[in-house]
């Protein structure tokens, strides 16, 4: 059984360890040492905080009445005043959930870096300055010598300096004390925080994130604030009042109170003065700021203005405003003064009533949206604030902008506008009403208002309007409290105006707020009799109906006092059915009684004093009560008036009911009509909620019975009432709801926490209270998705519970009646089993369950007696009667467990809720009890403890069961469990939080059905948020040792001395569990066990790891290890060692998963090599793999070398390889070395093959690279393309995925919203991704970075890489050391020193070089053997690196790299007396360095250079050997090649010049083999980098012929090539490799073709690469000759796979020949002028890719030339004439190119038929010049002379280089009647061409016939025939040429009947006229053209003496002028 506990398979979870028993077992150690954190968590881990709540005003928002409250405001001001209560965990702020590593905090962590040295930058810094210098200093001659002379050499390098020689080089010290000076050094200021210069973790990934809820706070819109500056109209007779408020005309809503200003001057205020003896101050503010929740196009700013009462109506009143003006007061003067007087006696007498007046109204989007300059078209501005025009023409302009959509209204930022409103309407007496208002707004924003016909009233308003300040000073509340800041309370005040939102808003209230508005709207007395004209309402607030009864409590208007006890509506004159607009605001008192209502009388006012009647006359009197059963009376009423005065008690019936005796107006109809709305925080208004909250106040204060409307409300019916009210609270409006949320939910958790008792019996209310909860909380989540967190979780919901919530710690209220003890016995409640709960419905309050109490709980007791002593337990009143109090997370875990159907779903949908308030009520609870410090497994009662079990197990179900059904449920599903999870861990025992984990597990397995990947992808999430615990480190034991089982397990690894790989070694059984994820390290490391099982079975290749998971897996670990890294408690290294040990494992994981890994190195097989390397069988394998994890994989690993899958992305394996290094780094040492040394040789192979990528994956890339890769957008475009192609096969729920982003798209600041999901399969550009690519430019990482940022970027990279290599160079080290105890050190030995190689390759810090080379000197010094017996690969790479180093540009790289190149050669020579193998391989490594470097600094490299001599020199031990005169010889011979360098570095930039460069030096090293050998590949290399495959392919011919002849001096074998001899065929200048010479090397002597290119194998890759370049270039002719002399070598080894191979790569090459082929054009190029210094008077011929035109090649020459000798000095000749040389200025450089074509004899054409033929192998080209004799280039017929120029170069094209020198020229000039003769055959040719072509061309033929027929050919054949054929010539020597054109015209003519007869076959019928028009010229041309041919010359005839023979190669120059010049 032990055995099969220890195999355990990785799918399934261990037991957990005990947590608690083990720790309270293993007591730390006595030391407090860095170690003691990592033991327990710590005592103060859990803090509980009281957090005041901010006072926004100075006097706290409380009602005045302090006794006698309702019930409700006593409730409402208890949630509003309490202070919040937080509990948090202290150190949570360390863990990922509360500090995102993000990539601000990256960067605060990178602060302070070191900047490495690079030479990579070095090089760049450099390279800007010698640009400009470099051109200015480039020579071009070439010394005559191939190679300059020795004597001069040797002078430059003795003069040179060297650089400073190491100490301590040339000492010898014991290898051990070696390794420990270099470890020291190596450990000394390093960066201990590798992650931190790594990129920050993918936030993407991060689950785990959580953000603290926001604090509640009382909502607030845009806001914006208005002040009125000044009112002026015409003419100043009597005081004017004005109102603001806004209106939103598209909701047909007023959308603030008003807000009353005064702008009277003081005298006008003086008229009034006796009807306000006292002025509030706040009554005279003139500010107010608006807020405005829904900014829209529509609102409008409405200003209405009213005047004291006088007689006439309206229009009257106005008339004087419209026509009269101050300043004609002469005019006026008289009716002036009338005015005023009539004024001041309206105002002393009527000064308490008020009439409408005027209005008008500001668009605001006109403000807000022309932010402009000074050229406002605001409708009533300008902001000069003159007012220019009239109101309606610049109305028009305004017209134009209005209709723009919301998006522009943006009232939080506009530039202020100040305002002149200069027109006001009058108001109509018939269209007060609101309606009528939002009509004329609407009419307002048309071009043809009505309105604009009216004539306006004219006045001046100017106002301000501008964004509000964030906290403005001397600020009122609307319940006129002081708003901080108030620094003076004399200060005059702004007013915060109260918002009407003009649709709903979710916020829940946080302060007391009671308002009440009062609108009468309209009152029709048209029936009503006597005189009742002018008729205004007075309202009161009555609290009874005594008239003293009146409650101050209506707010003043302006200047006037601060609160009335009655209001008046203005007056209509003489309307007896008048409109109001009036709005009147009261406070409401906290004690409303049933008492309290508004009281409405109606006065006929006489605005004429009359004798005896008095000024105001009551008729009509009606009422509101305003509390009826429990509720406040808001909304519309429509009530009756009574005639007469009211009876006693009328105030509680209402007035509809027909009180007996009363006369009612209109017979008892309904006559006035008026609206009462509350802003209150105290009232819902809300009949569902009001009658719940009305209940349980019923139930607190026993108040039995109770009318609640219909119902009588007692004892008996109360339960049931209860609960019925408490499951329609669901039925309530959602907006009312959320914003009573904190009562609702106080309340719902009081009734469960405190049952109440009813009649002696406990009502259980906790399942109704708990569904109540559920569907709330469920409701509120489904209609506020926006306002959600990316876990899903409502805002508001988590505000209250981290806020405001709290367990109820005293109960309700004393209740009045005697009471027993109560208690429930639980046990008869819960089910027996739970699991059969869900098919039950339980009702708690079942009477038969409840029992009679008898004693109290003693829990109950012991709560009580905890609370005294409790701090936060000041305010609570303890009742001395003990109630039953149940813990509110016992009973919502015990609903929870036995809820059924839709409450149960309720609570899963909103799981996240009840799992938070559990956790906080849990914790307050141990708060409360002080509990913390009881052990953990005694804080729960047990029942508790199994109704969470059996919780977490039914919901692990649910996810199990439903994750492909609702995917975004599970998913906040499975988060929310494990922040649960999470949260216990700090509570409960964490052995059973870990069990739960386990449960958890088994219900969610690693499945294999079909698409688990979503499921593995949750348990991945859940996996990372339980781990992303702040005590994660201690949870894992990191401390304990892990102990093996008993039994010895056969299975991790038999301790049989065979399969060790070190056998010397006793295997350490403990070392391998500790490495593996053996089941004591998943039972002793539980939750990193858990993390890294998931890793290993999602990267598991044979498994499922899509794209998407393997991100997951890898990023959840690196986030952790990140967070270990930036975490203060964990920075002491001994900390950091243990920490590492949780993730041991992760290092075979990673060496697992080799092949998977994305290939940083470029070249595809470097794994390979060492696998194909070994000849270890399979099932040696098997048995040295030692650990099980390995063993089933080697074979798949062994097969799947080749297959190089790199499943995962590039950035999942650069993070995988990170966090592999992290482990490295961190672990401790002696460890990884028991460890290693227990690996077989194939897995140390693995594990350095590890390291070679990670050398590569880190490598530095310069800050160039950075600077073009500026912008993160990429980086994530390949892993979106992955993830969306996997959303597309449906591997992970497409949807999931894209909520998921959403949801983060919505809190991580998106910057837009797509529209909504289209299919999958649109464009890669699907909103899918679009949506997230968004997201991820998170807010910090800006696209384009700053010059400094850049800067820094690359100082972290190059510390990463830096620190990375450092990491794989301590491994190497470790490798090493446990390598040299054992006996298989070769293989793995020289897989070190390729790690090493590879790391010296890249682009590394000086730094890292340094101590890169001492330990390659240490490696070199142990083993020595290693580089000079066997590989001789190694020592050429070696030497190769080294050399590159010594060029370095850092001095300190360059002493590092001489002193070991130094060392190298004394070991060499110590082990055999010369150093031959060293000395060849460095001239070598020289060689191709040279040949390939491109910023190949040569005078670094000579400084090198003489620190080794120097070296040589100081060398004490070896001065009387030969060695330091074999290392001066060395040292010389490399400096000469150094100096061809020199040259070559001249002309990098002249390509032809470069390559006759490197062929000089070649040839320089014909008599040494491996040398030339080098050099022809530099050149093959550099042909190929610019597309001259045919050179290449010809440099590879060469290189392999040369093999050829050495390889047969050694051994003679029939079937390798004889040498040179055996290429002729492919090309005939190979014979120049053939070793002919008796001085060349005979190459037994050592080290003499020792490359690896000197063997058959390596003649074979040549040959094999020459074939591939031939078919690149096209030339497969030449692909058969090459293999001719691969196949016998091929048939000799019976190969019969390559032969195959080579017959298939033969038959497509074959294929191809017939394809269309191009090859070279040839130009000869001559070089005149001493300023080409050696090429001067040169003539080369270039070959140029094919289709080259002529320009092309001048133009590339001139512009080549020009740069280096500057604009003027080049000069391109433009004929082909021969050069005069003293015609040239000797300044100048002159060029002179033309066009050659390949040359041809008669005899050669024979041979040549192919177009390949014709163009390969060419040795000689022709070009013609035609000329006259007087100098002239073109003359008449018989002027016309030629030039025929035949060339003839040293080598045969194509050749190893791509010009060739011209060594032969000959002329041969053609007189005039021979070109003609050349032209008449090629007109003959193209003829007979065009007649026989297949398939036929007419268009073609057609042409050439016009050519030959057409009659306006100018010199066309009839003029020759006339120039040359009329006249028999003189010359004698002319006459052959006479006969021969005369031929040559019969053959024209019988040609052209050719084609016009071939033509007349091929034409339609529309050619025919044309055809026949052809003929005709035809004969018209044979009949001139008949006497001229048909005449011969006798002479001709003659028999000609013998000696006139020539033997020349042209039949028809035999008499030509012929100049040969050789």
């Amino acid at each position: 059984s032990t055995l099969n506990l220890w195999l355990l398979p990785l799918t399934e979870v261990v037991e957990p360890v005990d947590f608690e028993e083990y720790v309270s077992s293993h007591a730390p150690g006595v030391e407090p040492g860095p170690l003691r954190q990592l033991v327990e968590f710590p005592l103060d881990d859990l803090e509980l905080l009281p957090l005041d709540k901010e006072c926004t005003t100075l006097e706290p928002p409380l009602p005045e009445e302090e006794d006698s409250l309702d019930p409700r405001v006593r409730d409402a001001l208890a949630v509003y005043t309490d202070d919040w209560l937080v509990i948090q965990r202290k150190y949570q702020r360390y863990s990922t959930t509360h500090a995102p590593h993000n990539s601000e905090r990256q960067r605060e962590r990178q602060r302070g870096l070191v900047k490495q040295t690079f030479e990579l930058d070095e090089a760049a810094a450099a390279d800007r300055h010698d640009d400009q210098d470099d051109a200015k200093r480039r020579s071009v001659s070439l010394d005559e010598t191939p190679r300059g002379s020795w004597a001069s050499s040797i002078f430059d390098l003795k003069n040179s300096s060297p650089d400073a020689l190491l100490p301590s080089v040339l000492e010898r010290a014991a290898a051990e004390d070696m390794d420990r000076r270099n470890t020291e050094a190596r450990l000394q200021g390093r960066h201990s925080d590798l992650l931190g210069l790594y990129l920050p973790p993918d936030e993407d990934e991060a689950v785990e994130r959580c953000t603290v809820p926001e604090v509640p706070k009382e909502h607030c819109g845009q806001r914006i604030m208005v002040k009125c500056l000044s009112l002026k109209f015409e003419i100043e007779i009597e005081p004017i009042f004005g109102t603001l408020a806004l209106y939103d005309v598209k909701e047909k809503k007023k959308i603030s109170e008003n807000f009353y200003f005064d702008l009277n001057s003081d005298q006008m205020k003086g008229l009034l003065k006796p009807h306000t003896p006292h002025m509030a101050i706040s009554t005279l503010a003139r500010s107010a700021i608006f807020s405005i929740t829904y900014p829209s196009a529509d609102i409008f700013l409405v200003i209405k203005l009213e005047k004291v009462l006088q007689q006439g109506d309206i229009g009257e009143c106005c008339e004087p405003y419209m026509v009269m003006k101050e300043s004609d007061s002469s005019k006026h003067k008289e009716k002036l003064e009338k005015l005023r007087l009539q004024a001041e006696q309206s105002c002393s007498r009527l000064g308490h009533f008020r009439m409408p007046f005027a209005w008008t109204a500001i668009h605001l989007l006109n403000i807000v949206s022309s932010v402009g300059g000074l050229d406002r078209s605001d409708p009533d501005s300008d902001s000069e604030r003159k007012g220019h025009g009239t109101w309606n023409e610049r109305k028009k302009k305004g017209f134009e902008r209005m209709s723009v959509g919301d998006e522009m209204c943006n009232f939080a930022t506009f530039r202020p506008a100040t305002l002149t409103v200069t027109n006001f309407f009058k108001q109509e007496g018939d269209r007060l009403s609101d309606e009528d208002l939002y009509k004329y707004l609407a009419d307002m924003r048309r071009p043809s208002s009505v309105l604009r016909r009216l004539r306006p009233v004219t006045a001046q308003l100017k106002i301000d309007i501008s964004p509000a300040p964030d906290s403005p000073h001397y600020c009122l509340s609307p319940e006129l409290l002081h708003v901080k800041p108030y620094p003076d309370l004399r200060v005059r005040p702004t007013k915060d105006v109260l918002e009407f939102p003009a649709r709903y808003v979710y916020t829940p209230h946080t302060t007391y707020r009671n308002l009440l508005y009062v609108y009468p709207q309209s009152l029709n007395f048209s029936s009503r009799q006597g005189s009742v004209r002018n008729i205004a309402v007075k309202v009161q607030f009555m609290a009874g109906e005594d008239p003293s009864q009146a409650l101050p409590v209506i707010f003043g208007k302006s200047s006037c006092a601060e609160f009335m006890q009655d209001a008046y509506t203005p007056i209509i004159y003489h309307d007896k059915s008048p409109e109001f607009y009036e709005e009147m605001k009261m406070k409401i008192p906290a004690n409303l009684t049933d008492n309290h209502h508004l009281l409405f009388t109606f006065f006929h006012i006489s605005c004429q004093p009359k004798q005896n009647t008095p000024l105001e006359t009551p008729v009509g009197y009606t009422w509101i009560p305003l509390m009826q059963h429990g509720r406040l009376r808001t909304g519309s009423f429509s009530l009756p008036v009574s005639v007469e005065k009211l009876p006693p008690s009328y105030s509680v019936l209402t007035p509809d009911v027909s009180l007996p005796g009363m006369k009612w107006v209109d017979n008892h109809k309904a006559v006035f009509n008026v609206e009462v709305t509350a802003a209150s925080s105290v009232h819902t208004q809300d009949p569902h909620l009001d009658k719940f909250f009305t209940l349980v106040y019923v139930l607190e204060e026993y108040s039995f019975p109770f009318r609640l409307k219909d119902v009588i409300i007692t004892e008996a019916n109360m339960e049931g009432e209860l609960k019925a009210s408490m499951a329609a609270v669901r039925g309530a409006l959602l907006d009312t709801c959320v914003r009573f949320l904190h009562q609702l939910l106080n309340k719902l958790i009081q009734l469960i926490v405190y049952p109440p008792v009813i009649a002696g019996q406990i009502v259980n209310l906790g399942r109704a209270a708990f569904e109540a909860m559920a569907l709330l909380v469920n409701q509120i989540h489904k209609n506020l998705e926006g306002n959600q967190d990316q876990h899903g979780r409502n805002n508001l919901l988590a505000s209250y519970i981290h806020f405001c919530f709290r367990v109820p710690t005293a109960e309700p209220a004393s209740y009045e009646m005697p009471m027993q003890y109560a208690t429930l016995s639980r046990t008869t409640v819960r089910p027996s089993s739970l699991h059969l709960s869900r098919s039950k419905s339980i009702s708690n309050s079942n009477p038969d369950l409840a029992t009679t109490p008898v004693s109290p709980d003693e829990e109950v007791q012991r709560i009580i007696a905890g609370k005294v002593s409790c701090s936060c337990l000041s305010k609570c009143v303890i009742s001395s009667v003990l109630v039953h109090v149940k813990l509110l997370h016992e009973e919502l875990a015990l609903q929870w467990v036995v809820s059924t159907t839709a409450v149960r779903e309720a609570a899963l949908q909103q799981a996240w809720f009840f799992f938070q308030i559990m956790t906080k009520s849990m914790t307050h609870h141990l708060f409360l009890t002080s509990k913390l410090d009881v052990a953990r497994r005694q804080r729960f009662p047990d029942r508790f403890v199994d109704d969470i079990a059996a919780l977490v197990c039914a919901i692990s179900a649910d996810i199990a069961n439903r994750y492909h059904k609702d995917v975004e449920l599970v998913e906040r599903l499975n988060s929310s469990l494990a922040f649960f999870l999470n949260d216990l861990l700090s509570l409960m025992d964490r052995g059973f939080v870990f069990n739960l984990i386990r449960s958890y597990y088994k219900q969610v397995a690693f499945t294999s059905l079909p698409s688990p990947s979503s499921l593995n992808a949750l348990r991945v999430d859940f996996t990372r948020i339980v781990c992303s615990h702040e005590h994660y480190v201690v949870l894992n034991l990191p401390c304990s040792t892990l102990s093996p089982p008993a039994s010895p397990s056969p299975s991790t690894s038999s301790t049989t001395s065979q399969s060790s790989a070190f056998s010397s070694m006793v295997q350490d059984q403990g070392v391998a569990t500790m490495f593996e994820l053996s089941v004591p390290f998943r039972q002793q490391h539980f939750l990193s066990g858990l993390l890294l099982t998931e890793l290993s079975l999602i990267l598991d290749p044979d498994g499922e790891g899509v794209f998407f998971l393997h991100k997951k897996a890898i990023s959840a670990v690196h986030s952790l290890l990140c967070s270990h890294d930036a975490d203060p408690r964990y920075t002491d290294p001994q900390v950091r060692a243990h920490i590492a040990q949780l993730y041991l494992p992760l290092i075979p994981i990673v060496m697992e998963t080799l092949h998977q890994l994305h290939d940083f190195s470029g070249q595809h097989n470097i794994y390979a090599t060492h696998y194909s390397g070994n000849t270890i069988s399979q099932s040696v394998a098997m048995a040295i793999a030692g650990s099980p994890l390995l063993a089933p994989d080697l074979c798949v690993c062994l097969h799947q070398v080749g297959r190089q899958s790199s499943s995962l992305s590039a950035e999942c394996s650069r993070t995988l390889l990170v966090s592999f290094l992290w482990v490295l780094k961190n672990a401790d040492a002696a460890l990884l070395e028991r460890w290693v040394s227990d690996l077989s040789v194939l897995q140390i192979n693995r594990l350095l093959d590890l390291l070679h990528l990670c050398v590569s994956c880190f490598e530095y890339k310069g800050r160039k690279a950075l600077e073009r890769i500026n912008s993160l957008t990429f980086k994530k475009s390949q892993d979106m393309k992955a993830r969306l192609e996997e959303a597309i096969l449906g591997t992970i729920g497409a949807r999931q995925e894209m909520v998921r982003r959403c949801r983060v798209c919505v809190h991580g600041n998106c910057d837009f919203f797509t529209q909504p999901e289209r299919s999958p399969y649109g464009s890669q550009e699907n909103v899918r991704w679009r949506k997230n690519v968004t997201h991820w430019r998170q807010n910090t990482d800006r696209v384009d970075k700053t010059k400094a940022e850049v800067e820094q970027e690359s100082v972290v990279d190059g510390n990463l890489a830096t620190e990375a290599s450092l990491i794989v160079l301590d491994t190497l080290e470790i490798v090493v050391k446990t390598v040299v105890a054992s006996e298989l050190k070769e293989s793995v030995l020289g897989g070190v020193l390729r790690v090493l190689l590879h790391s010296m390759a890249g682009n590394q810090s000086a730094l890292f070089l340094q101590h890169c080379f001492t330990t390659q000197r240490a490696l070199v010094f142990k083993f020595p053997e290693m580089l000079f017996e066997e590989d001789t690969e190694l020592c050429a790479d070696l030497c190769l690196r080294l050399l590159r180093h010594c060029s370095s540009s850092v001095g300190s790289v360059r002493s590092h790299a001489s002193a070991s190149l130094y060392l190298l050669m004394r070991q060499n020579f110590e082990i055999g007396n010369n150093f031959a193998r060293v000395k060849m391989q460095v001239t070598m490594s020289l060689s191709s360095l040279v040949g390939t470097s491109q910023n190949f600094n040569e005078e670094h490299l000579r400084r090198s250079l003489k620190t080794i001599l120097t070296y040589a020199e100081e060398d004490l031990e070896l001065r009387d050997t030969p060695f330091p005169e074999q290392v001066q010889d060395l040292v010389f011979n490399l400096h000469m090649i150094l100096t061809d360098t020199v040259k070559m570095k001249e002309h990098q930039q002249d390509p032809e010049m470069l390559i006759d460069l490197m062929y000089r030096i070649a040839k320089g090293y014909q008599n040494s083999p491996d040398l030339r050998l080098t050099w022809l590949q530099n050149m093959a290399g550099k042909h190929s980098a610019r597309g001259n495959h045919a050179e290449a392919a010809h440099c590879l011919v060469h290189s392999a012929a040369l093999v050829a002849e050495y390889l047969n001096m050694l051994e003679d074998c029939r079937y390798l090539p004889i040498g040179c001899v055996t290429f002729q065929n492919i090309s005939s200048n190979v014979l120049e490799e053939s070793a002919v010479s008796d001085d060349v090397l005979s190459p037994e002597e050592e080290g003499i073709c020792a490359g690896k290119y000197f063997s058959e194998s390596g003649l074979v890759g040549l040959l094999e690469q020459a074939a591939a370049s031939f078919n690149m270039a096209a030339m497969y002719e030449a692909i058969n000759e090459v293999y001719k002399i691969l196949l016998p070598v091929h048939e000799a080894n019976r190969d019969f796979k390559k032969l195959a191979t080579v017959h298939g790569k033969l038959q497509d090459a074959f294929n191809k020949v017939y394809n269309q082929r191009m090859f070279g054009t040839y130009f000869r190029v001559g070089f005149y002028g001493c300023r080409f210094g050696d090429l001067d008077e040169q003539e080369f011929v270039y070959k140029e890719p094919s289709i080259t035109k002529l320009a092309e090649i001048s133009h590339r020459l001139e512009e080549f030339y020009s740069e280096r000798f500057g604009d003027d000095m080049v000069e391109i000749i433009k004929d082909s004439n021969p050069v005069d040389k003293n015609k040239m200025d000797p300044n100048k450089a002159y060029l002179q190119i033309t066009y050659v074509e390949p040359f041809f004899d008669t005899y050669e054409l024979k041979e040549r038929i192919t177009y390949f033929d014709k163009n390969y192998n060419l040795r000689t080209f022709m070009y013609c010049t035609p000329f006259t004799l007087d100098g002239r280039a073109h003359g008449d017929l018989n002027e016309q002379y030629k030039r025929k120029s035949i060339l003839t170069t040293s080598h045969a094209f194509p050749y190893i280089k791509t010009r060739i020198n011209v060594i032969h020229k000959e002329e041969i000039i053609l007189v005039p009647m021979e070109v003609a003769i050349e032209d008449m055959q090629k007109k003959t040719q193209e003829l007979a061409f065009a007649t026989n072509q297949e398939p036929s061309d007419a268009k073609m033929l057609q042409m050439v016939l016009q050519g030959s027929v057409g009659t306006t050919v100018n010199q066309g054949p009839l003029e020759v025939a006339q120039v040359f054929l009329s006249d028999i010539p003189d010359d004698p020597k002319l006459f052959r040429h006479h006969n021969k054109l005369r031929l040559c015209f019969k053959d024209f003519t019988k040609r052209c009947e050719d084609a016009l007869r071939k033509n007349k076959s091929l034409i339609g019928p529309d050619q025919k006229e044309y055809h026949r028009e052809l003929e005709r010229n035809y004969n018209k041309l044979k009949e001139a053209l008949g006497p001229l041919i048909n005449r011969k010359i006798p002479q001709l005839y003659r028999t000609l003496p013998a000696q006139a023979t020539q033997t020349q190669r042209n039949s028809f120059s035999r008499s030509s002028l012929r100049r040969v010049d050789c």
